[in-house]
């Protein structure tokens, strides 16, 4: 895996990845607010595009691809039953700027052109403990590698292959 892969510590309490994908950049926009292909790389759900409008996602991480993978014992349950987050839409400006809240947190979706393809750069912020922005780097990596294959018209591995020890990685990256 190369290096520019990884996510970064941006800020305090904030990590930021990039991942190019192929364009135009309309077609990245849908991988974001569709729910059909937000719920082939991330979470399926109805979305207000519109600014303090409702988000729902619904992860299933076990069906981002056919070929199915056991989860780590901590994510049994979460991947059997799935699990549901209720968010609201901060900012949109399609089809270049989507910002959501994230929990306690929040999440910024920038799409840039670059000659036939988009650079997504994906900022999570206000995450409050150094354990916090491990788990959701690792998290993020999973889910933005299988984006990527998806965007490209390939099947992903399946989300635990992908994950794998990636939190571990973050771990060893991250500063104490």
């Amino acid at each position: 895996m190369t290096d520019t892969a990884y996510g970064r510590i941006a800020a305090p309490a904030e990590v930021r990845f990039e991942r190019l994908l192929p364009g135009p950049i309309e077609t990245v926009w849908q991988f974001l607010v569709d729910s059909d292909k937000r719920g082939q790389w991330l979470a399926s759900g109805p979305m207000e595009l519109k600014e303090g409008g409702a988000v729902e996602l619904r992860f299933q991480h076990r069906d981002l691809s056919p070929h199915k993978v056991s989860p780590p014992d901590r994510y049994r349950e979460m991947d059997e039953k799935g699990h549901v987050g209720r968010e609201r839409i901060l900012r949109v400006e399609p089809p270049r700027l989507l910002v959501m809240s994230w929990g306690k947190s929040e999440v910024t979706f920038e799409l840039l052109p670059e000659g036939k393809n988009v650079r997504l750069i994906l900022t999570h912020r206000k995450l409050s403990t150094r354990a916090d922005m491990v788990q959701t780097s690792g998290g993020w990596h999973t889910h933005l590698d299988i984006l990527v294959e998806r965007a490209n018209g390939r099947v992903p591995k399946a989300f635990w292959t992908v994950f794998g020890d990636i939190e571990a990685d973050y771990d060893r990256r991250y500063p104490r």
